[in-house]
């Protein structure tokens, strides 16, 4: 093989490695939340009917991408579940998004009654009939950028991209709403079932912990029970090919958790520099 076969060749891997990487960003782990109580009895009816749950969300992903379903015999082993894709997302990529979320769901989450895996591109939940539910405006985990923004006017300019959110749930986009204003980008989406008014109250309380939490940080990430946000500022305008938001910062988790994730991020951005190297080297 000669030298310029070689470096074809290093150079198609590299391509691989960063169409992959791209494709795979959806399926990072943000956050998870877990019950401290154990099912009873685990292997024998709830373990089935957890798996006919399972089961059957990630068969609904392919064609839908928001679902909610009751599995089991009974009220007494009756397991609730849902899963959510963003809006944004083919129906491939959903289904490719909640296929990881079980696994995930089990491995870090075990045996407990009530669990929640958030993902970048969907989340999964479930919990056992009559399981309590927080309220859905509690914050579960937030996620504010490390680079402040600097010079004067940012702070209008996130007041007004932020609005844009609260305006774009409550037009008819399905409690989905993705755009730019102002070199920001933003996003936002509310849980499938939630009405317009509670959607657009719920986004309004996440944008509201934007400010309060992440103050002049670049980006952030807010995870309400029944809504997220996001955003983050382009100073030389938001690209085409906007960059995914990449979970980093701080969360209302265990260590445990914090760590996973925080590992999650170290992998994406090392991939990220290769890519971007990758790149601009063709350029």
């Amino acid at each position: 093989m000669g030298p310029s076969q070689f470096l074809l060749l290093i150079l198609s891997l590299f391509s691989i490695l960063c169409s992959s990487s791209a494709a795979s960003d959806y399926s990072n782990l943000v956050f998870k939340g877990c019950a401290d109580q154990n099912f009873q009895d685990f292997n024998g009816i709830y373990k089935q009917a957890l798996r006919s749950l399972l089961d059957g969300l990630v068969s609904q992903s392919s064609s839908a991408k928001f679902y909610k379903t009751t599995s089991g015999d009974g009220s007494s082993s009756a397991i609730n579940g849902l899963f959510q894709c963003r809006g944004d997302l083919s129906n491939g990529d959903c289904n490719s998004c909640v296929k990881r979320a079980p696994g995930l769901a089990q491995k870090l989450c075990g045996e407990a009654i009530a669990a929640r895996v958030q993902l970048s591109g969907c989340y999964l939940r479930y919990e056992i009939a009559g399981f309590r539910q927080v309220s859905g405006s509690e914050l579960l985990y937030k996620v504010c950028g490390s680079t402040r923004a600097s010079g004067a006017g940012f702070g209008d300019r996130l007041e007004l991209a932020l609005g844009e959110i609260v305006k774009g749930v409550g037009s008819g986009n399905s409690g989905f709403y993705a755009g730019a204003y102002e070199s920001v980008y933003v996003l936002g989406q509310c849980e499938g079932d939630l009405s317009g008014g509670d959607c657009v109250n719920c986004v309004k309380t996440a944008v509201e912990r934007a400010k309060s939490e992440c103050g002049s940080s670049i980006s952030a990430q807010i995870y309400l029970q029944e809504c997220y946000i996001s955003y983050k500022y382009y100073p030389s305008g938001v690209p085409n090919n906007h960059q995914s938001f990449s979970p980093s910062g701080t969360g209302r988790n265990t260590q445990k958790t914090v760590a996973i994730v925080l590992g999650g991020v170290v992998g994406v951005g090392l991939a990220g520099h290769i890519c971007r190297g990758f790149e601009d080297a063709l350029d």
